[in-house]
């Protein structure tokens, strides 16, 4: 079994992590940061994030930043975030983010933790290189984590609610189609190997773990945790270093408490880091 290494303490809750010009760069919500870390340990603040949670980060192909939350935004090279994208009334807030190898960005929202009774109401927008914007996916449980495929082909999303990861065709329009189950199982921030397997959240009860999954549902490996993870990414030198971001989350409390409780009491989230048998491949 891997064991991890601890790599930083003292988060309050780290997302959307993205291997980047030689660091780990995450979201740290609760503390309106984007943190970016190295392989030693060594953490520096690289720009303000947005205050609360339900925010995520990515990169255009020119390295211009974008950033989710009420609006899809982005940093100029002279550091000021400007709107980089017109989606009011395709839904209430944006989550989590990816940017293909075509420069397509694909954005999720709708996320809403007292849906209604068989309502799902989250949605995956498009936003294209020509900046036109449409809705490509809809009745979605609770949207997370995406991937890309290497080839361009696949978006996987994780749905929460559902348990499960799902994918989609990608048409050379960037439109979606032919919805399927890629695996049943729940995941949250994701990523994929070039053996074409994804590391995700296992969210099993009480057990905190990450699994490495393959289209259909097998586990390859598990690496046990103190803690439930929130996302995880492979990168490093060699691709090969898998980083998960943890942090006391607690099941049995509302949405509301265990906020409270993360934001006020001490800081619990860490940066993990294990060895990975296969290299990042795909989008983030």
């Amino acid at each position: 079994m891997t064991e991890p290494r601890t790599l930083a303490t003292g988060l309050v809750i780290g997302e959307s992590p993205r291997w980047h010009d030689g660091r780990l760069w995450f979201a740290h919500w609760g503390a309106q940061e984007i943190l970016a870390v190295d392989l030693d340990g060594k953490t520096e603040v690289v720009g303000r994030g947005r205050p609360g949670l339900g925010w995520s980060i990515d990169w255009l192909p020119d390295g211009r930043l974008l950033m989710t939350g009420e609006e899809l935004t982005r940093r100029e090279p002279d550091g000021s975030m400007v709107t980089h994208a017109d989606l009011r009334g395709l839904a209430d807030g944006w989550n989590e983010i990816v940017v293909d190898g075509r420069g397509n960005i694909y954005v999720n929202g709708g996320c809403d933790f007292h849906p209604g009774e068989g309502i799902a109401p989250g949605v995956i927008a498009l936003v294209a290189p020509d900046g036109s914007v449409r809705k490509v996916a809809d009745d979605i449980a609770f949207p997370n984590g995406m991937v890309v495929t290497p080839d361009n082909s696949t978006l996987i999303v994780a749905e929460s609610f559902a348990r499960r990861l799902t994918a989609f065709d990608i048409a050379t329009d960037g439109t979606l189609s032919h919805r399927r189950v890629w695996a049943d199982r729940p995941g949250d921030g994701i990523c994929m190997d070039a053996e074409g397997a994804i590391w995700c959240s296992a969210m099993d009860g009480d057990k905190h773990s990450v699994v490495r999954v393959r289209e259909g549902g097998d586990i390859l490996q598990r690496i046990e945790l103190d803690l439930p993870c929130f996302a995880c990414m492979l990168g490093g030198e060699d691709g090969r270093t898998l980083f998960m971001l943890v942090a006391d989350w607690r099941a049995d409390e509302g949405f509301e408490d265990n906020i409270r409780r993360l934001t006020t009491e001490p800081r619990t989230g860490k940066l993990l880091s294990a060895s990975a048998p296969a290299p990042n491949a795909g989008w983030p």
